[in-house]
């Protein structure tokens, strides 16, 4: 069985209801994790949480959704981010952070993250995001990328999704040259359109493609939202149906789940983006960044 390790800070998350406030988490390549862990892959989460009930509480509920908990490190003197999402009438999501501050903010400062990047290194996929890169210091995100071509020295993939939140970088120059050396280390390539955009790019998938394809990630699936995705070979391939959906929370990073779990199983990136598609038009139909299971 194939074994994965995603990296990425992990935070609680509230959702508005109409009675008032539900505490849950999330997080993107956490979002991911789960998805896979659910989907019967063999997922680590490797991050940095607090030593409080909080986090005790997460590593918990992580575990009981079958995420390995063995890469998670300890900060006794922080505590997990927190963010608060509202969602308009067709289901457009706007966020709150409160994670400044956050325990994964220091992963590779913790006493045992050279240990666990010593046991990182020997998995199939590693997976990280723009954000998890935004939320480190240099050093640590010259020891993400460290790790990232660890793994591909032992001959393992990286899986990198270029999400952008703009207001974790001091400049949109700041992020590019981030994202493009996160390119430079990845086999697989998970941007969305939209994202890119912001960064200054080319709107046409085409060029974001020939992009990603030029520092080297060959695999490059980009992202288009409702209309789904530009396969690597070019090819586009829509969602089955287009949905009302309820919160768009997490849409891109069940995508992830569902492609790199079926890439992983063998499958054609045509079949793999489908099942991407999937998961996400689940996720979209239900409330929070990772509801429930309930099918």
């Amino acid at each position: 069985m194939s074994r994965v390790v995603l990296v990425g800070e992990a935070m609680l998350e509230l959702s508005a209801t109409a009675g008032g406030w539900q505490l849950a988490y999330g997080g993107d390549t956490l979002n991911t994790a789960i998805h896979l862990a659910r989907a019967g892959i063999d997922t680590a989460f490797l991050t940095a949480l607090g030593d409080d009930p909080f986090s005790r509480d997460l590593i918990a509920r992580w575990a009981a959704e079958g995420l390995d908990t063995s890469l998670m490190l300890t900060d006794p003197a922080r505590h997990p981010g927190l963010y608060a999402i509202s969602c308009d009438a067709a289901g457009e999501r706007s966020f709150t952070y409160w994670r400044g501050e956050s325990a994964a903010r220091r992963l590779f400062a913790c006493a045992d993250s050279a240990a666990a990047c010593a046991r990182a290194e020997h998995c199939d996929l590693l997976g990280f995001s723009l954000i998890s890169l935004a939320i480190l210091p240099e050093e640590g995100r010259a020891a993400l990328l460290a790790l990232a071509r660890a793994v591909r020295a032992r001959g393992g993939q990286v899986a990198f999704d270029g999400n952008y939140r703009a207001r974790l970088w001091p400049d949109a120059a700041t992020a590019r040259a981030a994202r493009d050396a996160a390119i430079a280390v990845a086999t697989i390539g998970l941007p969305t359109r939209d994202d890119e955009v912001l960064l200054g790019a080319d709107p046409d998938p085409a060029a974001i493609a020939a992009h990603w394809r030029g520092l080297g990630c060959a695999e490059t699936v980009v992202k288009l939202g409702g209309a789904g995705c530009r396969l690597p070979d070019g090819t586009p391939c829509p969602p089955d149906e287009v949905l009302a959906p309820v919160d768009t929370s997490g849409a891109g990073d069940a995508f992830n789940g569902g492609y790199l779990a079926a890439r992983l199983r063998g499958a054609a990136p045509v079949a793999a983006a489908r099942q991407g598609h999937a998961l996400a038009g689940w996720t979209i139909m239900r409330r929070g960044a990772i509801p429930p299971r309930d099918t």
